[in-house]
């Protein structure tokens, strides 16, 4: 039987399973292009409007993603306590509320407070993750959670092509009288799709399929104990650092990067930096597919392989994009880059079902805050070592391959052999 077989029916909106699907990676696009709305419209406006110079932006781009770090911690053990239905119903919320926050800040500190504000929507990913998998079944879960995380990833093409479009339009419209100040009514705009998705979610969502079992509450703190201890949420963790956090990384900066380095428009520059995000389309549910169809022949174990087989791509892409200097054949490897990078993630979270079931959302938490550790340990590289910003991408790359490398010899099927399931690859020998 197919994965997809095995898959909710994608249009049969009457289940609340497929109306959850659906709305996961909605939610998920909206907060991510309400997480990064402010990256196309820095050079051009919002950058002179407040006068920040280049290690402040820099700066307010740490702090948005820095402080996802504790919010994906946050909400994944809020989803194991509260349900993932409740928890993305009041991030939406309070996102709204702080994106049409951050459209009056007039200053450089009242700025850096609404992006603190404004990165918390980053953890909407792990409930995405967490609702995605209590959807469907084990044997399916690559697929599915690659799909819906892909699709919302979505979200950082989008608003490189929306948020300029966004801005433009309000000028035209006579919301504001100086360009500078156009990036402000524009930050309107998902603050309202936030408002919207909310209450779509709370209506039409449930947290799991009508006839599953409700999980036990009890003994979550000896949970995340045993969660922390446990090697193989760590070494997930540096893998998602080396595929989200470069992807975080790469889509604050490419747009500027193309401006800088090979002379594009800010609408050029915009539309080659949205192809960069728009490989989640399809390509993290590759990842993720290929993950289930490895690991029906082989097992858990195959898991790990394939993924870090497709860090090892992605490392080498990297490298290879940085030494490239036209801005064609620069773009064809962005694509290629952009491929691995989201197969890697679809194949990251292909595994996380597998490591510690009871406590899928702290799993999900700290698994996914790897990525904005990592985005912001390179931002500070960036800025500390004052290096072009091609010259960083090439070491970047590097640490990805030695990344594979490591990961390749990581186990992650020997835990699970203490446990029953009729998941075929759980019972494949590795």
């Amino acid at each position: 039987m197919s994965d997809a077989a095995r898959l909710p029916p994608l249009t049969d909106l009457s289940r609340v399973e497929t109306r959850t699907l659906h709305l996961t990676w909605i939610a998920f696009l909206v907060c991510f292009l309400a997480w990064f709305a402010h990256a196309p419209l820095m050079a051009a406006s919002i950058a002179p409007s407040l006068g920040l110079s280049r290690e402040q932006q820099l700066l307010a781009f740490t702090a948005s993603v820095g402080v996802t770090i504790l919010a994906r911690i946050a909400v994944g053990r809020a989803c194991d306590r509260f349900g993932p239905r409740k928890s993305y119903v009041g991030l939406l919320l309070f996102g709204a509320g702080a994106g049409a926050a951050a459209a009056r800040a007039d200053d450089w500190p009242t700025y850096l407070a609404s992006r603190l504000a404004r990165g918390v929507v980053g953890a909407s990913f792990v409930i995405t993750a967490v609702h995605t998998s209590a959807m469907v079944p084990r044997h399916a879960v690559g697929l599915a959670t690659a799909t819906t995380a892909g699709w919302g990833n979505l979200g950082g093409g989008v608003a490189q092509l929306v948020m300029p479009l966004a801005a433009g339009g309000m000028v035209a419209l006579g919301t504001t009288s100086d360009p500078l100040e156009r990036w402000r009514p524009a930050m309107l705009l998902p603050a309202g799709l936030m408002l919207l998705v909310a209450f779509l979610y709370a209506r039409f969502t449930a947290d799991r399929p009508p006839d599953a079992p409700a999980p036990s509450k009890a003994g979550s703190t000896e949970r995340f104990g045993t969660v922390v201890r446990d090697a193989r949420v760590w070494a997930l963790f540096v893998a998602y650092a080396a595929c989200f956090g470069i992807e975080l990384f790469v889509n604050a900066r490419i747009g500027s990067y193309f401006q800088a380095r090979m002379g594009a428009s800010e609408t050029v520059a915009g539309a080659l930096a949205a192809l960069f995000g728009l490989m989640n389309l399809f390509a993290r549910s590759l990842g993720g597919w290929l993950s289930d169809r490895v690991a029906r022949r082989h097992g858990v174990a195959a898991r790990g392989r394939w993924l870090a087989l497709a860090l090892l791509g992605e490392g080498v892409a990297l490298m290879l994009f940085s030494r490239l200097g036209s801005l064609g054949l620069a773009a064809s490897v962005l694509v290629v880059f952009s491929i691995f990078v989201q197969m890697a993630e679809g194949a990251t979270f292909a595994l996380v079902p597998f490591v510690r079931r009871n406590a899928l959302g702290t799993v999900s938490g700290i698994v996914g805050s790897g990525g904005n550790v990592a985005a912001v340990v390179l931002a500070q590289v960036l800025i500390v070592s004052g290096a072009a910003l091609e010259d960083c991408l090439l070491v970047f790359g590097g640490l990805v391959v030695t990344t594979a490398v490591m990961l390749s010899r990581q186990r992650f099927d020997e835990p699970e052999r203490r446990f029953t399931s009729t998941a075929g690859d759980l019972a494949a020998p590795s």
